[in-house]
């Protein structure tokens, strides 16, 4: 009998030592890949951004979007892949945004941004500094959010002590941005007297430039002597209140006037510039206390929940030495626990998904055609799996939809080869005959519509994967999980389905074959 490519391939197979080896590498690959692949709320879309910021000192808003804002925003447009430029004009300063193409590759982008800029600096007007370029990422977001609070601790001791601390954390391995939200800075504030100002005929543009100057350090240069070479420096950036005092604003007859003499020098905390609060309870029971948010971002394409397991492992050895026991830290955004906790549920209901087909394929075919079945399933799923993680997929809400989608699919060309294979085994004409023969003849049988069927498939979902614009990227992981899916469906349903079913089904057949008529 000639077979064609389905017989071939179940008759190559179906006493093969190596099937029962591919299906345990196809689990254990796809189990790898589950340990492996980032975890995530929602798919990464890259989108290149980046900010560009210009300040023109004492120009109104009008004057700097005329002769900054403007002209930068037409030469941005030249950029190749520029898919949106604005800009944002107010007294002195100018923002303008730049969005490239979705897909576009972020360092090519901003070079391509920042040497057109760069070649661009001699039209900067007189007064306007060199523009600045900011990328902005997905990855900038917050991932988690520590906050720092206490009774009987001020915000600017709260400020001082989280300060600490974000610099112990920014040692820990695949940390990227962190950032401080509320407490108060420490400042060395400079109250000037006026009275005493107009008594020594200095104006305020005079002890501003005495700080500024005194306020550096710089290399006065090198002596040579003995071989070798001495570097002398000068000055030194002020750090107490009684450096500020000491330093000499003029002397106009031989007496020098210090800073000490026309005003006083505060060290303690500056202005703030933003507020955080912590409460706990409910309604008018609430109580509130000054606390510190430390906010920290994780590096591109780093699991978000190993990244906030490091960090949390950081700051739980900070306990008794850094963080006073005064002092709580409480987590108040955590994107890695919330995005284990989302994949997880959305795998537990994958795993629902499958115990329910399996069932319901049972109570249709029987039981043992439902077990090879779900041999069957694991096995692409696997594979499907670890085709998310090759192609630089996350476990995400999309990702784990398009496994599900993909079950109601992937299960039907091992239900029809099972299926197949059964009817076979229970004809007449095929009594005595060996199992093995009958089983690739089922299989050779429908094995050339089931192709048909599974390519007809895929050429209706395949095109979603070439979508352009933000969805685009954001709904690619379901034509790639669902083609890969009815792939590996496919050659599963010819190689292991034959396998396993004359080795569960035949025991079944036989007492099916003894039964009296």
């Amino acid at each position: 009998m000639k077979l064609g490519p389905a017989g071939n391939i179940a008759s190559k197979f179906i006493h093969s030592k190596i099937t029962p080896l591919i299906f345990l590498s196809a689990v254990l690959l796809g189990g790898l890949a589950v340990w492996k692949t980032p975890r995530e709320e929602e798919p990464q879309i890259i989108v290149p951004m980046a900010d560009v910021l210009v300040s023109m000192p004492g120009s109104t808003a009008k004057e700097v979007e005329r002769r900054v804002a403007a002209p930068l925003e037409k030469l941005i447009w030249e950029i190749p892949g520029v898919e949106y430029v604005y800009s944002t004009s107010s007294p002195g300063q100018a923002i303008v945004i730049v969005r490239f193409l979705v897909g576009q590759d972020e360092e090519r982008a901003f070079v391509r941004l920042r040497e057109k800029i760069q070649s661009h600096y001699d039209q900067i007007p007189p007064g306007a500094s060199q523009p600045i370029i900011k990328p902005r990422s997905i990855d900038d977001v917050p991932i988690l959010a520590l906050t720092l609070h206490g009774k009987h601790i001020d915000p600017f001791m709260l400020r001082q002590l989280a300060t600490r601390i974000e610099n112990e954390i920014k040692q820990v391995p695949d940390v990227s941005e962190t950032a401080l939200i509320g407490g108060y800075k420490r400042a060395l504030r400079v109250d000037l007297d006026s009275a005493k100002l107009d008594s020594r005929n200095l104006t305020i543009a005079q002890v501003q430039a005495a700080l500024i100057n005194a306020n550096q350090h710089a290399r006065a240069g090198l002596i040579d002597e003995s071989n070798r070479q001495i570097m002398i420096e000068s000055g030194g950036f002020l750090k107490t209140a009684k450096q500020v005092e000491d330093v000499v604003i003029a002397a106009p007859t031989g007496n020098a006037i210090r800073v000490g003499d026309v005003a006083v020098v505060v060290d303690g905390a500056d202005e703030p510039a933003s507020y955080v609060h912590y409460g706990l309870g409910g309604g008018e029971t609430t109580t509130f206390e000054p606390a510190v948010t430390l906010s920290i971002a994780k590096r591109k394409g780093v699991n978000a929940a190993d990244v906030v397991d490091k960090v949390m492992a950081k700051v739980r050895s900070l306990n008794g030495w850094l963080i006073p026991s005064g002092v709580e830290v409480s987590v108040t955004r955590n994107y890695g626990e919330t995005a284990t906790e989302k994949s997880n549920d959305l795998l537990l209901h994958m795993s629902i998904a499958v115990v329910s087909v399996v069932v319901l394929i049972g109570l249709v075919l029987g039981f043992r055609e439902a077990l090879v079945v779900l041999i069957a399933i694991p096995a692409t799923l696997g594979l499907t799996l670890l085709v998310f993680y090759l192609n630089g997929f996350t476990l995400n809400r999309i990702t784990l939809f398009a496994l599900i989608f993909s079950i109601g699919i992937l299960v039907d060309d091992a239900i029809v080869v099972v299926e197949n294979i059964v009817r076979h085994s229970r004809m007449e004409s095929n009594k005595g005959r060996s199992t093995d023969l009958v089983a690739i003849e089922g299989v050779d049988e429908v094995g050339n519509a089931t192709i048909l069927a599974t390519f007809a498939v895929i050429a209706a979902i395949l095109p979603m994967g070439f979508v352009g614009g933000l969805m685009g990227p954001y709904m690619r992981p379901i034509p790639v999980g669902a083609t890969a899916a009815m792939l590996f469906s496919l050659i599963i349903a010819f190689v292991l389905t034959p396998w396993a079913a004359i080795r569960l089904i035949k025991e079944h057949n036989k007492k099916h074959a003894s039964e009296p008529k």
